[in-house]
């Protein structure tokens, strides 16, 4: 067959969907199919709604030569793929990777909104902007052949506001890796790289720290963000990873912890929860207190080494060509 990805990043652009798309077309080939890839380029250089336009008019003629369309978000490229595949009488396959809407919503309010709570709190107060994005979403969603998350968490949250009932749905879980080697952590550094976004908490995340490293001085909290290879390179390199999200629905750096062995850290506003509850330690994003105490918890060595052996014992796999494997089978 011959099948469109449509991403709103790829590499050298630095990111988990950037990764995803490359991995996802890569599998794809693999499995012996013909895979092309739209990505925003110039585009993104204009307004929301024009940007939309062009990406549309950009992917029309590779549409039109393919068998079906994957879409790996829901409005940035999903709405222009959407109308495509309606114009071009072409399947579509969404994938939601996060939730756009209340990304925009948290960093335009500065609200502490959780994402588990967004649509049954937040929906009287959209912006016009807001609104009309939710219903393009929704519109977008109606047409799509299949809807796929990656964790139950987001389809319960999703199921109400965007009436999920009336569609198809999947859960094609994110990509759990071999193991890798990593040497033991010289220095007690915990990694948390990640977009400086408010809905990542990272204020929540430094107050927290240096309430820690009043108590422990050793302590080391590295917020930089590197190319991927670089990011992994650290992450083997470090002692544990820390992430406390409003709400992170299938978080890659945790993932790549655990390919790694590193203990971690993680907001309990998760996808990941019942997956990972017998290896991660929860915090609650908004309790600064909490986190304090789990990171002087994890910084005593009989702690760390606890989580340590509870992360090496965890040994779930799910390959890219698993993945891909799923993807096609939806589309069937």
């Amino acid at each position: 067959m011959k099948i469109l990805i449509c991403t709103g990043i790829y590499p050298p652009a630095i990111g988990g969907p950037a990764q995803y798309a490359k991995n996802l077309k890569e599998a794809i080939e693999e499995l012996g199919h013909e895979v092309s890839v739209s990505t925003y380029g110039t585009e993104k250089l204009f307004p929301t709604g024009i940007r939309h336009i062009l990406f549309f008019i950009k992917i029309l003629p590779k549409m039109l030569k393919a068998d079906f369309c994957i879409s790996l978000d829901t409005f940035s490229v999903g709405l222009p793929a959407a109308l495509a595949g309606v114009v071009c009488r072409k399947k579509t396959i969404i994938r939601t990777g996060g939730d756009f809407l209340w990304e925009g919503y948290v960093e335009r309010t500065s609200k502490k909104v959780l994402l588990k709570d967004f649509y049954q709190t937040e929906k009287n107060s959209f912006s016009t902007k807001e609104q009309i994005i939710f219903k393009l979403t929704s519109w977008a969603l109606c047409q799509t052949h299949v809807l796929v998350f990656s964790t139950e968490w987001q389809r319960k949250i999703w199921s109400v506001p965007y009436a999920l009932s009336s569609l198809k749905t999947v859960i094609v879980e994110n990509f759990y890796g071999e193991k890798i080697l990593a040497p033991k952590a010289e220095t007690k550094v915990f990694m948390a790289g990640t977009r400086k976004l408010k809905w990542k908490n990272l204020d929540v995340l430094e107050k927290a720290f240096s309430m820690a490293k009043e108590k422990d001085p050793s302590l080391f909290l590295d917020e930089s963000n590197y190319p991927y290879e670089e990011f992994m390179e650290e992450i083997k390199k470090c002692y544990a990873v820390i992430l406390v999200s409003l709400g992170d629905i299938s978080p890659n750096m945790i993932l790549d912890a655990i390919q790694c062995n590193k203990p971690f850290i993680l907001t309990k506003e998760t996808g990941l929860y019942e997956k990972l509850k017998d290896v991660a330690i929860f915090v609650d994003p908004l309790n600064e207190e909490e986190i304090a105490e789990k990171i002087i918890y994890l910084s005593h060595q009989e702690n760390y080494d606890k989580y340590l052996e509870k992360v090496k014992a965890f040994n779930y796999k799910h390959s890219w060509k698993q993945i891909a494997e799923e993807f096609l089978k939806a589309y069937d």
